[in-house]
């Protein structure tokens, strides 16, 4: 199957075309068939833990299994007036734990006000950071001021070898990821004697499933810290979502029905029941509502009858919602299962 989806002229640049890809050119069973045989259709959440806002597309880095298509080329940006309301609707409720990401959300305009004023809302913050953003000249003083409001830091780094990283992330990023976490170190983060947290994110290079994250996480500690003297909290393993630039690559590499298949057979009714969606509110640059990042990046909305805004927000309404699955959800369901923080079951 020969196709483009990374140019920004191609129709299946759009999510509309991604969607057709996966929901029509299927051969195992639909997902939602799958959630009613395991007795959990409809998918329903369990409240709201975390408030995931993604403040937009512009990151310093074009990663090559980004699901958001994010990098220096993109203008989507969360505005001020659309941050306010996302404040306004966390201080409506007791939700514990504020999650951003991009992009590098550092590199929003009102970035470093979000985290000032969740803080001071008592709630927990987390920065979903790409590492090399942190040597950037316009961020010389961002580790401190993350280290300074105790912002927990989630940093992706596909493998403790140059190779691996550089062939996901882009060249060169390996050693400047290295550099962002012993300045990291350097200020406390990830020291067993320190509580300022810093934990990693390990998608897989190619089309297969992440390993067990227990093993994975005792590997890149054991690496890290004898190549390098790099330490850190925990590890996440997340699988790579059938999306954006990681569709691309499996559809161009010849890949796709092999990859679908593999986490269509995987499908663990244990971690569908788990899944992040559950217990996470996704908030788009613009303000629009989702269930989740992936779904924000296909353009599935909550829906149902739940409020679909920011300026809307209703927790009644929002903690019970049914929950919008379409293919893509397999995989966040296979194996043990992948989420934000890493595996669940």
């Amino acid at each position: 199957m020969a196709l483009t989806l990374l140019g920004r002229s191609n129709p299946l640049a759009s999510s509309t075309e991604q969607l057709r890809l996966l929901e029509h050119s299927f051969v195992p069973p639909p997902f939602d068939l799958r959630l009613h045989q395991a007795g959990l259709f409809p998918l329903r959440a369990t409240g709201i833990a975390v408030m995931q806002l993604n403040v937009g597309k512009l990151c310093n880095q074009t990663c090559r299994h980004c699901h958001v298509d994010a990098g220096p080329d993109r203008i989507e940006s969360m505005s001020r007036e659309t941050a306010a309301q996302c404040l306004a609707a966390l201080a409506q409720t007791d939700i514990p734990t504020v999650d951003i990401t991009g992009g590098a959300p550092e590199l929003n305009p009102n970035f470093r006000w979000l985290v000032e004023q969740a803080r001071g809302l008592g709630r927990h913050v987390m920065d979903r950071c790409n590492l090399s953003v942190l040597l950037l000249p316009s961020q010389a003083d961002l580790a401190e001021f993350l280290a300074g409001h105790r912002v927990e830091i989630v940093a992706s780094l596909p493998s403790y070898r140059a190779g691996q990283t550089d062939a996901q992330r882009g060249d060169g990023i390996f050693e400047k990821s290295l550099e962002g976490l012993r300045l990291l170190n350097q200020l406390g983060y990830g020291r067993p004697d320190n509580s300022l947290t810093l934990n990693l994110v390990y998608n897989p290079v190619g089309a297969f499933l992440p390993p067990k994250q227990e093993a994975i996480e005792a590997q890149f500690k054991k690496e890290l810290r004898a190549r390098h003297g790099i330490e850190f909290n925990r590890l996440y393993t997340i699988t790579n979502m059938p999306i954006s630039r990681f569709l691309e690559f499996l559809v161009d590499s010849g890949n796709y029905d092999q990859y679908m298949t593999r986490l269509a057979n995987a499908f663990n009714p244990a971690a569908a029941a788990d899944v992040m969606c559950r217990h996470t509110l996704s908030v788009g640059w613009d303000g629009r509502l989702y269930d989740c990042d992936f779904n924000q990046m296909l353009e599935l909305p909550i829906d149902h009858g739940a409020p679909s805004h920011i300026r809307d927000f209703d927790a009644a309404q929002l903690h019970q919602r049914h929950i919008v699955t379409k293919n893509h959800c397999y995989g966040c369901t296979a194996g043990a299962g992948s989420s934000c923080g890493g595996a669940v079951t």
